[in-house]
């Protein structure tokens, strides 16, 4: 696969300005910088008086999107950071609320196919998957280290895995012989678990069988839902008000089911109005630029009292 120059395209880029819209002197944190798409269209519109306080928790992005950024016209804060660890980023950058705050929580494209990253099955790499160095476990510490019954649930509760624990006995029996320790080699015992052309209801899976045991491993290791739930606990609180906009990007339904709870938990209780009653989805002329984006939804919500 071609990537784009910058390594990722920023999906839902006219959609995020339109709805969290920047505006001179405000300050805005990109909670997901990634590698700065949607901060170079933000940043000039937060002009001179600006503030970007640009968090990653991936190192190289980070350091791609710092020189990406170099010239934008606002002032930029980077802190290598989860976005669950944002009161600490605010307090350290002596910001008592944000003016708008994002989140985009799908990976970048360039995470997707560099080896040092271990997250595909398209070529042979090692069995890594984590975004953020300091996480102390590897794809490859679970499956070799976790029972099959608890992997098994791994599988079916973060990626609704059907076929949970065929994989998760075809795992134990061949990590009985030697460590798994590449891609290449637990997809290939996926596909060997799995029924030939098994889908739901009778139908043909369009995706390769190892898709969902590689997104729940991923989503396992990197904590994902439980740093998605602390952020959703805690942005309101750092949201100026009344006023203030948090937006949040998923691309899975588990993420955008706790996004959807989270701000009608809020709303009903006077903290939060909802901006987008339904999730806006990529547009037709987007999804033909950037078929990656076929999931994305995004939903906004503004800070009341």
């Amino acid at each position: 696969m071609d990537l784009p120059p910058t390594g990722h395209d920023p999906v839902l880029l006219n959609e995020v300005l339109e709805t969290l819209d920047p505006r001179p002197g405000q300050v805005f944190v990109d909670c997901t910088l990634g590698r700065g798409g949607h901060a170079a269209a933000i940043g000039p519109r937060l002009g001179a008086t600006g503030l970007l306080i640009a968090c990653d928790v991936d190192p190289r992005n980070l350091e791609f999107a710092r020189e990406r950024l170099a010239g934008a016209p606002c002032s930029i804060r980077f802190f290598h950071a989860n976005f669950a660890e944002l009161p600490d980023v605010l307090e350290t950058a002596g910001v008592p609320a944000a003016d708008a705050i994002l989140a985009d929580l799908g990976l970048s494209t360039n995470q997707l196919f560099d080896p040092h990253y271990g997250l595909s099955f398209a070529q042979p790499m090692p069995l890594d998957m984590r975004i953020d160095p300091r996480l102390p476990r590897t794809a490859a510490d679970l499956v070799n280290s976790m029972r099959e019954d608890d992997l098994a649930n791994v599988l079916y509760e973060l990626a609704q895995e059907r076929y949970s624990r065929r994989i998760a006995r075809k795992i134990g029996e061949a990590r009985r012989l030697s460590p798994i320790t590449t891609t290449d080699r637990l997809a290939g015992l996926v596909r060997s678990a799995v029924p030939s052309g098994a889908g739901a209801h009778g139908k043909r899976e369009k995706i390769d069988p190892a898709t969902r045991t590689f997104l729940a491993l991923r989503i396992a290791v990197n904590q994902e839902l439980d740093n998605l739930a602390a952020l959703l606990k805690q942005a309101p609180a750092r949201l100026r008000h009344p006023g203030g906009r948090v937006g949040i990007i998923s691309f899975q339904s588990t993420e955008d089911r706790l996004v959807k709870q989270a701000f009608r938990s809020a709303e009903q209780a006077g903290v939060l109005k909802l901006i987008t009653k339904k999730p806006l989805s990529p547009s037709p002329e987007e999804l033909a630029a950037n078929p990656r984006s076929r999931s994305a939804k995004l939903r906004v919500a503004e800070r009341m009292e």
